[in-house]
C-alpha cells in the first residue's frame, strides 16, 4: 500500500509543480544551449518561437550541451498527419538514443501508417519497453502538451495532463536488456530527427536534488 500511495504522489507532485521552478532550455531565438548529433543542425529551423525539424533525412538530432540526472521536463510538440519523433532522456554522445538512452516517443497515435505498432510504441511510452497505460493524445495538427520526470530510476510521462508512464527502471531493465539506456543515472535531453516535420515550443526544465 505504501508503495501504491508513493507512485500516485510522484504523479500528483508534478501536477501541482509551479511553472516558477522551471528554466528555458529553448530561448525560441536560436540554438543557444544545442548541439547537432550524427550530423548538421541544417534539417531544424525556428519561427515565431517554435522548433522545427523540417523532416528532411541526414541531419542530426537535436541535443542539449548540458546533461541532466534528475529533472523534470516539460515542453509542447505538434506532430503532422502520420508524423513520427521523439524525446530522448539521459542520452550519450555515442550510439542510437532510444537505445543507448532513453526515448519518450512523439508520434501522430491516429496515423494511417501507424496502425501496426505495438503499445510500447505509441506517444508517450518509453520506446519498446513500457507502453502508455491510456491514449490520451490528440488529432494530429494541434498543440499537445508532454510532462517527463526523472527522479532516481523513477519516470513519469504525462501527455496533456494526463499520468500515463510511472516506472521503475531497475524493474524493467531485465525485460529489455537491449536498452541499456534504462540503467544510465544521466545524460543529454534531445529531440530526434526521423525524417518527418515536428515542433516543439516552450522546452523548460528543472532539476531535481
Amino acid at each position: 500500500m505504501k508503495f501504491i500511495l508513493g507512485m500516485i504522489a510522484a504523479c500528483a507532485l508534478s501536477v501541482t509543480t509551479t511553472d516558477k521552478e522551471f528554466q528555458p532550455l529553448f530561448n525560441g531565438k536560436d540554438l543557444t544551449g544545442w548541439q547537432g548529433m550524427g550530423g548538421p543542425m541544417t534539417n531544424w529551423e525556428i519561427k515565431d518561437g517554435v522548433l522545427s525539424c523540417t523532416g528532411k533525412a541526414g541531419s542530426a538530432w537535436l541535443a542539449t550541451k548540458e546533461e541532466f540526472a534528475n529533472f523534470e521536463l516539460q515542453l509542447e510538440y505538434n506532430i503532422p498527419e502520420n508524423g513520427n519523433s521523439g524525446v530522448f532522456i539521459r542520452a550519450p554522445k555515442n550510439g542510437a538514443p532510444w537505445v543507448t538512452g532513453l526515448e519518450i516517443q512523439v508520434l501522430d497515435d491516429y496515423g494511417p501508417k501507424w496502425k501496426g505498432l505495438k503499445p510500447a510504441q505509441f506517444t508517450g511510452s518509453i520506446y519498446a519497453v513500457q507502453a502508455p497505460s491510456q491514449r490520451v493524445t490528440k488529432k494530429a495538427g494541434e498543440w499537445q502538451t508532454m510532462r517527463i520526470r526523472c527522479n532516481g530510476d523513477q519516470c513519469c510521462v504525462w501527455i496533456n495532463g494526463n499520468c500515463i508512464i510511472d516506472a521503475n527502471l531497475t524493474k524493467l531493465a531485465p525485460k529489455a536488456k537491449n536498452v541499456t539506456g534504462l540503467k544510465r543515472t544521466q545524460g543529454f535531453i534531445g529531440l530526434q530527427n526521423h525524417a518527418s516535420p515536428v515542433h516543439f515550443r516552450n522546452i523548460q526544465i528543472k532539476r531535481l536534488k
